[in-house]
């Protein structure tokens, strides 16, 4: 996002879901154990498709490879998956194991998951079968499943979870699916590089008191390369250890709360006066199309070295890249996102994605890392194409959205991020409108929620709300008729 100049309720109806069918029975001397369980969930539910979860136990002998059937009662069919290869023919759906989730030992268990269209009813299956022995023979009865509103997330125990991929959820420690749901705070991106000191308004611990009072469990902090690595330009009480020193401060604080630090790269060195230019000034002071080869793997490796020894602090690599604007085709920006070197159109050597995310892990972290992609991380459509490798398999899609941006609208986000979504987990790191209302946010929360993906509210600073957006008036979290929307609708969630 652009930066200002310096001197109700959960709609339950989009987002349903159902207590699983099938649940691991009570064993009693009465019962002996079944040969697998299956539980089944509705993780969403939206006007014509649904998320779905199978997870299966085997109560058996070891098993080298698995193939779990069941049949849907209605007019379900499965459209994509993951872990387990997935097919269907007529109402019988069968799901195979892939090749590295094969072995299922005995009391192992296995989950995957699936997407499907839906139509006259969404009633779940009766009978799962793996390996073509019944499932579940000798569990308890199953009462009716009864619609209910959307989980909320698990509580805080006021420690920051350990974030990492699985397939295309976050999960923390116990395997259990979070979503990144907050607010970005801004300050640590320009107060130092403009020379009025590192954050824009108070980050002590009622400041930050203050956001997880909104039920946030994530707070995304924007910085300056330039000033984390104390180059000349800066004042030193702003740069260096002195700045480092600051955001680590930030970030206890956050994980003290139980809400997820994610730390990002927003303004970085490197001239471009080309289309859409934001400055001509070869310092960190604004956004500039891509990061430099110069110091921004610099950057990420301090950054990583920094924090490795803390899982649950996140990377955002890059704030919003915008090569699509300097090269002349969609292939080469995308290339030049994940490759860099000499973009055409861009003046300086860029570093790419995949340099980014060579630097994290080099320096020994391996942290959540988020990538964004085109067009001010509002284009994902080519993401899973030119994602960069990740030796660590920690690598989850960013995305940024705004009334005024060209991908804002539901059907783009069905043909462009529920794909991506699909494998892996996406997370969009802002979400916002310049109105000074909540219209908007409130069409990007309703879809992310029926999708169970996570968003991030721009930005808890008290700016015009026009201009920034701010979702605050005051830092006591006095909210703005903006940031109200996002209050209001978090505390659905979480409360």
């Amino acid at each position: 996002m652009r930066h200002p100049p310096r001197s109700g309720l959960l709609v339950v109806a989009g987002a349903i879901a159902l207590i699983g069918t099938a649940v691991v029975p009570v064993v009693t001397a009465q019962a002996a154990t079944p040969a697998c369980t299956v539980q089944y969930s509705v993780v969403s539910q939206w006007d014509s498709g649904f998320q779905g979860t199978v997870s299966v136990t085997n109560n058996t002998a070891a098993l080298s490879s698995w193939s779990l059937t069941f049949d849907f009662a209605g007019g379900q069919k499965v459209t994509q998956g993951w872990n387990a290869k997935w097919s269907q023919s007529g109402t019988a759906v069968t799901a195979v194991n892939e090749s590295y989730n094969g072995s299922l030992g005995t009391g192992a268990s296995v989950s995957a998951g699936f997407i499907a269209s839906w139509s006259g009813g969404n009633t779940p299956p009766a009978t799962f079968k793996l390996n073509g022995t019944t499932c579940n023979a000798d569990a308890e009865p199953s009462p009716t499943p009864t619609p209910t509103p959307t989980p909320t997330e698990p509580p805080s125990d006021g420690k920051a979870p350990a974030l990492h991929v699985s397939g295309n959820k976050l999960v923390d420690a116990s395997g259990a699916t979070r979503r990144l749901l907050g607010v970005n705070r801004s300050g640590g991106e320009f107060m130092c590089v403009q020379g009025y000191g590192i954050w824009d308004g108070p980050v002590d611990d009622a400041a930050v008191k203050a956001i997880a009072d909104w039920k946030a469990n994530t707070v995304r902090i924007p910085l300056n390369e330039e000033c984390w690595l104390g180059l000349s330009n800066i004042k030193p009480q702003y740069s260096g250890a002195n700045y480092i020193s600051a955001v680590k401060d930030l970030v206890a604080r956050v994980e003290a709360h139980g809400m997820t630090p994610v730390v990002e790269l927003h303004w970085t060195y490197g001239q471009y006066t080309g289309n859409s230019a934001g400055c001509s000034d070869v310092h960190a002071t604004c956004q500039k199309p891509m990061p430099d080869m110069q110091y921004s793997p610099a950057f990420w490796s301090s950054v990583a070295s920094t924090f490795k020894a803390d899982p649950a602090v996140a990377f955002d690599l890059f704030n919003e890249p915008y090569p699509d604007r300097a090269t002349a085709t969609a292939t080469q920006a995308w290339q030049c996102w994940r490759d860099g070197g000499s973009c055409p159109g861009i003046g300086y050597e860029v570093a790419g994605m995949q340099d980014l995310v060579d630097a994290v892990r080099g320096a020994g972290a391996h942290n959540l890392i988020l990538a964004g992609g085109l067009a001010y991380s509002n284009d994902l459509s080519q993401w899973l194409t030119y994602r960069p490798t990740d030796p660590a398999g920690n690598l989850a899609a960013a995305y940024h959205v705004y009334n005024f941006n060209t991908c804002a609208s539901e059907s783009c986000w069905n043909s462009t991020l529920a794909p991506v979504a699909a494998q892996v987990p996406l997370v969009a790191g802002e979400i916002g409108e310049n109105t000074c209302s909540h219209a908007f946010v409130d069409q990007v929360m309703k879809w992310f929620d029926a999708h169970g993906l996570s968003y991030l509210g721009w930005t808890w600073n008290t700016w015009d709300c026009s201009s920034g957006p701010s979702l605050i008036s005051a830092y006591d979290g006095t909210p703005t008729s903006y940031g109200a929307g996002l209050r209001d609708h978090l505390r659905a969630l979480n409360g």
